[in-house]
C-alpha cells in the first residue's frame, strides 16, 4: 500500500488492478513514493506528481489498448 502522506498518493495505488495493469502502474507508483518521500513539499513537487499521475493514466490506458 502506498503511504497517504500526500492526498494525490492514493491515485498511485495499484494492488486493486489486474496483474497486466499492475505491471505498468507499479513502477510508476514506486517512483511517486520515492519522489514524495525525498522531495520537499511545494508547488513544483505537486505539479510533478500530478504530471506523473497523468503519465501513469495514459500508460495504463495504452496497456488496455
Amino acid at each position: 500500500m502506498i503511504a497517504a502522506s500526500n492526498p494525490i498518493m492514493r491515485y498511485f495505488e495499484y494492488a486493486h488492478l489486474p496483474p497486466q495493469l499492475q505491471e505498468v502502474s507499479k513502477p510508476i507508483g514506486e517512483l511517486a513514493v520515492l519522489m514524495n518521500d525525498n522531495l520537499p513539499d511545494g508547488p513544483e513537487k505537486s505539479a510533478g506528481l500530478r504530471k506523473l499521475l497523468e503519465a501513469k493514466d495514459c500508460l495504463v490506458r495504452a496497456r488496455l489498448g
